[in-house]
């Protein structure tokens, strides 16, 4: 390459980058904000718990089959919803299901029977079923997948970020607006984390474009540019497995999840999704206990020890991811993942419930659990063509949402025990499991077409 072909090229990655600096800055911090909200409405029945069972007599089996409910629900409608944002557009999507979310978690706040509690959880989990999946799907819409790690990475870093501040928030609601207004605590609760979702889904239909093409912000240069880089991951998944559909004949719903579901490699990384997502749910809904048998002390001291393990694993998830896409490699940074994550347990382990080494410990095996989880949705989307990304990306992360309900009771049946190192070695198995079973998927992944040169193979830079 010549001095001045070089200097053109440089220029022209300078000026992608800026394009793509720009859509982040415009989607990214409302779907955030979104997906907090979210994460926020899914997890605060349990901060709820603490005055519900007080004012209705609900037990312990009635709050576990309320979870169950959610995710029911969740796992069941995750594919229709993404199936039909492709049809109808992300706009009308997220406007539909987080009006219905918002309002249905607001609701929640007056039930008094346990079969209304029951029909809450489940309307929840079908409205929410749809955000998720539906966000990463409209993401694929608009970056390459050699830009996608750093940017599911940021977008997931908010559930995480939630989670930080869901202790705080939902604490201060409890204490300070109990019997307001003749309401308690936890009814406020889910009606001021309930109404945001509704509203929010009023701005996004209103400052979200459906596609690049749609949107009147972007020049019509920087929407050929973006169209050029999709136009090159489309066609570098032209003659596989993921795309042998005739081009004029549409594949039925049935059909095309039906494919998805006999496509060794999609398989395989739905199973992994399981399996990481049960060792992430379970770090997430057992770290206070964990600190709290390892001698933190009063409560304050307790909440801010207990943040630290997410605050390492957003900044680990957003470097990790970001590297990822620099190097245009995830196997390296998934097995990297695995290292800090089994290690981090295998310290935690070893430090014989000193808290300093323990908490350490945990925040490293943070770090790679939750940098895992953008890696495997980047690798993912890289073996769906556009026609069957919405069904596969909903497919695995229902998966995934399995693995969450199921990851924390096994957590706790094992704590039971009075064991927190039994827990720990039990996550390094799961994770180690994941680990492999990602590797055997990559192996097995169709071989593919690259694109164009100068912008990445995106099959090789799957597998290595």
């Amino acid at each position: 390459m010549t001095h001045g072909a070089r200097i053109l090229h440089l220029r022209g990655a300078a000026g992608m980058d800026a394009i793509y600096r720009k859509i982040s800055w415009r989607l990214l911090p409302l779907l955030m904000l979104c997906y907090a909200v979210a994460y926020l409405d899914r997890i605060n029945v349990g901060y709820a718990k603490l005055q519900m069972g007080a004012d209705l007599d609900f037990s312990n089996q009635v709050y576990a089959w309320g979870v169950g409910a959610f995710f029911l629900g969740y796992c069941l409608c995750a594919v229709p919803c993404n199936l039909l944002l492709e049809k109808i557009g992300a706009r009308k999507t997220l406007l539909r299901i987080m009006l219905c979310w918002g309002t249905t978690a607001a609701v929640g706040a007056f039930v008094r029977e346990p079969i209304e509690f029951y029909v809450i959880r489940f309307l929840l989990g079908v409205f929410e079923a749809g955000f998720f999946p539906g966000a990463i799907l409209y993401l694929t819409y608009w970056f390459p997948s050699a830009r996608r790690a750093r940017v599911f990475a940021i977008f997931a870093a908010a559930a995480l970020m939630a989670g930080a501040v869901a202790g705080p928030l939902c604490g201060a609601t409890l204490t300070y607006m109990n019997r307001y207004g003749g309401l308690s605590g936890w009814q406020w609760l889910l009606v001021l984390q309930g109404l945001p979702a509704a509203a929010l889904g009023i701005v996004a239909y209103f400052r979200l474009d459906d596609q690049p093409e749609d949107a009147r912000w972007l020049s019509s240069f920087e929407q050929q540019m973006i169209a050029q880089d999709l136009a090159r991951d489309e066609q570098a998944l032209t003659g596989t497995a993921n795309n042998d559909d005739d081009e004029d004949e549409q594949p039925s719903a049935l059909a095309t999840i039906w494919s998805l579901l006999r496509a060794p490699s999609i398989a395989l990384l739905a199973l992994a999704n399981l399996l990481l997502m049960a060792a992430s749910y379970a770090l997430m809904v057992w770290t206070p206990a964990l600190v709290q048998r390892w001698g933190a002390g009063e409560t304050m001291q307790h909440g801010l020890l207990t943040a630290i393990p997410n605050l390492a694993g957003v900044i680990g998830m957003i470097v990790i991811g970001w590297d990822s896409d620099r190097r245009r490699e995830r196997r390296g940074h998934f097995i990297a993942c695995v290292v800090l994550a089994v290690g981090g347990l295998g310290l935690a382990i070893a430090s014989d419930n000193q808290l300093a080494l323990s908490l350490a410990g945990l925040a490293l095996a943070a770090t790679g659990v939750a940098a895992a989880a953008p890696l495997l949705v980047s690798i993912l989307t890289a073996q769906l063509n556009r026609r069957r990304a919405a069904a596969g990306i909903a497919l695995v992360v229902s998966f995934g949402l399995v693995g969450g309900a199921v990851g924390p009771s096994l957590g706790e049946r094992i704590l039971a025990w009075g064991d927190s190192a039994a827990m720990l070695a039990a996550m390094i198995v799961v994770y180690l499991a994941a680990g492999a079973i990602l590797l055997w998927a990559l192996r097995l992944a169709p071989r593919r077409g690259g694109p164009s040169a100068g912008h990445g193979e995106t099959d090789k830079m799957a597998r290595n």
